[in-house]
């Protein structure tokens, strides 16, 4: 499997912290060189590392801000 290329353009915000230091945060990322995109996952506190995520185009994401405005 091919190493994944990332760089982290805006850290947006931290939602939420473990105890083992990881956190899962909404950030804008450029994955393998392509446009960024807003990205909801856990990271290592060294960015070293994530989990698994959801990448969401800005139409995506405004989108779910509507939802979430409407249903909460």
């Amino acid at each position: 499997m091919s190493d994944i290329k990332y760089e982290i353009i805006k850290k947006i915000g931290v939602l939420s912290k473990s105890a083992s230091g990881w956190s899962k945060q909404l950030n804008l990322i450029s994955w393998n060189d392509r446009d960024a995109k807003y990205d909801l996952r856990d990271w290592s506190a060294d960015h070293e590392k994530m989990g698994k995520g959801v990448t969401l185009s800005r139409e995506e994401l405004l989108a779910l801000k509507e939802l979430l405005n409407t249903e909460v």
